[in-house]
């Protein structure tokens, strides 16, 4: 399938995921990590993108934004990219591409799937197998958002908020929410949208941002078009 144009409304968001090319080592070390980290802080804030969670492995990102402004996130990838692109080649004598061309995204539902994402996100290394909790992985959001930890990275969005009148209770919920996995469909589906760059959502979702984008939120059917027979031999 042809791969669509990009979408990103401000106020949407966004899953977003940058990989190693041919699934490389990105981070080879913990200052790899502290350098990537520093970058995207700096400039979600030039270019207005509030991050909520994020899982940083060895070979790939993931991010979990909000843009405020026209274009947000790809200007913000763009820039951590380069930079630390330039970073890594430098610090390993190495040159060439290291990112596998550029990140997919897909918009995000904020009714009965945003908070799917941010576990999505954060168990990723509990279902690599790198740690058995994700409070064991260090380059991700989930201290931050489950256990109090401090970060000038982390904006919670308004749902995370709404799971509790404190911050020890909104821990509270949101560890709450870990304590099952990801269903399977819903792994599929979040990892389509993603790839595919549609949107992750229920069907009103995607007419919606359909209309706003101009653009199509869902996959062509697989196989031939209805009536293609009867066409071909009239």
């Amino acid at each position: 399938m042809a791969r669509l144009p990009r979408a990103c409304p401000v106020d949407i968001p966004q899953h977003v995921i940058q990989r190693g090319n041919n699934r490389q080592v990105c981070f080879a070390s913990e200052q790899d990590f502290v350098a990537y980290a520093h970058w995207l802080l700096e400039y979600s804030v030039k270019y207005q993108v509030e991050i909520h969670a994020w899982v940083m492995m060895t070979n790939h990102v993931h991010l979990l934004c909000t843009p405020r402004t026209a274009n947000a996130v790809s200007e913000m990838m763009q820039a951590v990219g380069r930079n630390y692109v330039r970073y890594f080649n430098f610090s390993y004598k190495r040159s060439g591409t290291l990112w596998e061309g550029r990140f997919k995204s897909c918009l995000v539902q904020e009714e009965g799937y945003l908070l799917q994402l941010y576990r999505y996100i954060e168990l990723n290394p509990v279902r690599a197998g790198m740690v058995e909790q994700p409070s064991d992985y260090v380059w991700s959001s989930y201290q931050i958002n489950a256990l109090g930890k401090e970060s000038a990275l982390c904006t919670p969005h308004s749902l995370y908020l709404a799971l509790g009148s404190d911050p020890a209770s909104r821990q509270a919920g949101y560890r709450d929410l870990f304590k099952y996995h990801v269903e399977n469909q819903l792994l599929a589906d979040i990892r389509l949208a993603t790839n595919k760059g549609m949107a992750l959502g229920n069907g009103r979702f995607e007419v919606e941002v359909a209309s706003l984008t101009g653009r199509r939120m869902t996959a062509n059917k697989v196989g031939r078009p209805v009536g293609w027979r009867k066409k071909s031999e009239e």
